[in-house]
């Protein structure tokens, strides 16, 4: 483990679980490793403590902002620095995202995300998204943003606006974030996600599974993720979508049992944080779905399309969630 990760650990405030110390990598390894069938046992005794095991909370995700972003993320279309087919666009009109927001209230979302690509937001740009959060706030929607790393000051703007939740992964274990990217280093994500919680605003905050990582790699994350402090209150766990053109385009594919395995130790780790199924979702059958949910999953983006990638139309979750008997939050 490097420096920055050991830092990290040390200030730290430990979660409680049976042995009641921080989560190391050696224990959530150890969670890993356990018998699939006892794994999501445990894992849905878990859940069932802190929320209602049929209902699911359902978000929207809008680009507000498309391509061009100048980092080198091994894993993102968007990038100025691959040829993947996603042009740079400018910021929507407020028009326009307040007609996707109440799109997403009528079909069933209660919280509406709007990400845009930015290493991090000039003021200007920070302005126009101020005003879309006010907007969509008043339409009765939770906020959440993603925005890139956040300078001094600009957390407070955001929750002033009305921005419920900033979301910012962590992407994978330190040890792996070098082989992923390069443009920004892991201390940079920390640091805005201090920023977010100094400033009161909630922290959305998970990261990418299949990126040709270890499983040891894997509860690092994992590790991380739960040791923050406190624990992020949403936590998206996504499957790469290998997209042509960017580094990671023809990596392994991770079985589909490691990703429920994920779920259910992200779920054990952070008994209180929603465990949201992100991008990838349109690739997992509805039996994989469905043994997410029983690993403790209970959080969806819900839409046609995620970013810049495709998600399950509203219409196939909805038959699903009715199959299951979910119901939204």
């Amino acid at each position: 483990m490097n420096d920055t990760a050991l830092h990290f650990q040390r200030q730290a405030i430990a979660i409680p679980h049976p042995s009641n110390e921080i989560w190391t990598v050696e224990a959530v390894e150890a969670l890993f490793n356990l018998p699939f069938n006892d794994l999501l046992f445990r894992a849905q005794q878990v859940h069932r403590e802190h929320f209602d095991a049929n209902k699911v909370q359902l978000s929207t995700l809008l680009s507000v902002k498309t391509g061009g972003c100048p980092e080198d993320c091994g894993y993102c279309p968007q990038s100025v620095r691959y040829n993947t087919g996603v042009e740079a666009e400018a910021m929507l009109s407020l028009g326009d995202v307040l007609d996707a927001a109440k799109a997403a209230k009528q079909a069933g979302a209660s919280r509406f995300c709007m990400g845009g690509a930015w290493r991090g937001p000039k003021q200007k740009d920070l302005d126009q998204v101020k005003e879309m959060i006010r907007n969509v706030k008043a339409l009765g929607l939770e906020t959440c943003g993603t925005f890139g790393m956040l300078k001094e000051g600009q957390a407070e703007q955001l929750r002033d606006a009305g921005l419920d939740y900033y979301n910012h992964n962590l992407d994978t274990a330190p040890e792996k974030y070098g082989d992923i990217i390069h443009t920004r280093q892991y201390e940079d994500r920390l640091d805005t996600l201090r920023k977010v919680r100094d400033a009161g605003m909630n922290v959305c905050c998970g990261g990418i599974v299949g990126m040709g990582e270890t499983r040891e790699e894997r509860a690092g994350l994992i590790a991380q993720l739960a040791n923050l402090a406190p624990p992020p209150e949403s936590v998206p766990i996504n499957n790469l979508v290998q997209v042509p053109g960017t580094p990671l385009s023809g990596t392994e594919k991770l079985d589909w049992t490691e990703f429920v395995r994920t779920i259910a130790v992200a779920r054990i780790t952070m008994p209180k944080s929603f465990v949201r199924l992100s991008a990838g979702r349109q690739a997992m059958d509805e039996a994989m779905q469905s043994m997410c949910f029983l690993a403790g999953a209970n959080s969806i983006f819900y839409g046609d399309k995620l970013l810049t990638t495709g998600n399950p139309e509203v219409e196939r979750d909805r038959q699903l969630l009715a199959k299951l008997n979910l119901e939204p939050l």
